[in-house]
């Protein structure tokens, strides 16, 4: 399903071509025993810009309480659900 101007909605994915990720202003970051590093969504429509290893970039938004993981090797994981824009 398409959104206009917010993208596909994608249900949980996880990628490890993600090279660099920019958080917008409305995200939360915490870190778990385990090492993984948590970006909690604060407000509904908080974005990130993603740049993956083939020079693709996304936007990807969600809303409060939404979360991206980032593990060891960079690997992300994208809590469902959220919208997916090719930027």
């Amino acid at each position: 399903m398409a959104a206009k101007g917010i993208g596909i909605y994608e249900n949980q994915v996880y990628s490890s071509r993600v090279v660099r990720s920019e958080f917008d202003k409305n995200w939360k970051t915490t870190i778990t025993r385990s090492g993984y590093v948590v970006y909690t969504a604060q407000k509904n429509r908080a974005q990130v810009t993603v740049l993956l290893t083939t020079g693709a970039r996304k936007l990807i938004t969600f809303n409060k309480g939404g979360q991206v993981i980032v593990g060891s090797g960079g690997v992300s994981h994208y809590s469902k659900p959220h919208w997916a824009l090719d930027l």
